[in-house]
């Protein structure tokens, strides 16, 4: 058994379903197609996944180009795993609301550490995206 470093191999895993986790926490799963030294792939017949608590949707996205200084983890995936974990598939409405109310709640926990820091004089850095109102330090 020989061993390639790096990128290289991936090769033995082309034509195989991969199941990559993006920077930014997307997870993508299909067919690797192709690979460059940049650790650069492209994925075939992809579908996102989207798993919040015990259930998942997957949503088609196709031909999909990924950069490589976004991969995070690269695996071979198994689909008959689904069946043996008490994961449950529902349709991507659905995932998509629970997606939406999971980052609802965690933005308002995140808001109420910021809140609590603030309040006790601690340095806080905020996102631009962070709006600061009186009510963030208890006056």
């Amino acid at each position: 058994m020989s061993f390639l470093p790096g990128t290289a191999s991936l090769i033995k895993e082309i034509n195989k379903e991969l199941l990559v986790v993006l920077r930014d926490g997307r997870t993508l799963i299909g067919c690797l197609k192709s690979i460059d030294q940049y650790a650069n792939l492209l994925l075939q017949d992809t579908i996102e996944r989207i798993q919040v608590g015990k259930k998942y949707g997957d949503i088609y996205r196709g031909i999909f180009l990924i950069r490589g200084e976004n991969v995070v983890l690269v695996g071979e995936f198994d689909g008959s795993a689904d069946e043996k974990t008490q994961m449950i598939k529902v349709d991507v409405e659905e995932i998509l609301e629970a997606q939406r109310s999971d980052q609802i709640a965690k933005d308002e926990h995140e808001r109420a550490l910021v809140k609590a820091r603030l309040q006790l004089g601690m340095h806080v850095n905020l996102p631009d995206s962070y709006i600061v109102s009186k009510d963030d330090f208890g006056t």
